[in-house]
């Protein structure tokens, strides 16, 4: 764990999703990017104008969103996206972050969007 500004947790969690296989990025709505595989938003990052010092992003968890869901930053994503297993994560300047952890969310989400022949094909090639 590490005590990261802001710009270092955005840079962290949209460049590796960047990273991933055919993942783009794309700004559907002003100050709001998003990384996308084949059309398919698997990360939502951004700060709002209610929370300007504090950023924050979204990533769907079928399989760890209970248990990310415990911690004290984390919370159902809004728009019924939460009961479909997207979980949205809030930081501020100076909290400690675990880059391996917020790595493996993306990764999570990547694969459970990314067609099952990329994620095959992403997964033969570690």
């Amino acid at each position: 764990m590490s005590d990261m500004k802001l710009a270092a947790i955005e840079k962290l969690v949209l460049g590796y999703a960047l990273s991933l296989p055919e993942a783009t990025r794309d700004e559907p709505w002003e100050g709001d990017i998003v990384a996308k595989v084949r059309g398919k938003v698997f990360v939502f990052t951004g700060r709002t104008r209610e929370t300007p010092r504090r950023y924050g992003f979204s990533v769907k968890l079928p399989n760890s969103a209970v248990a990310v869901l415990e911690l004290p930053n984390a919370e159902p994503t809004g728009y019924g996206l939460g009961r479909h297993g997207w979980v949205s994560l809030m930081f501020a300047d100076g909290d400690d972050v675990d880059v391996d952890f917020v790595r493996s969310l993306v990764l999570e989400s990547w694969r459970a969007v990314a067609p099952r022949k990329l994620v095959k094909e992403h997964d033969a090639a570690r």
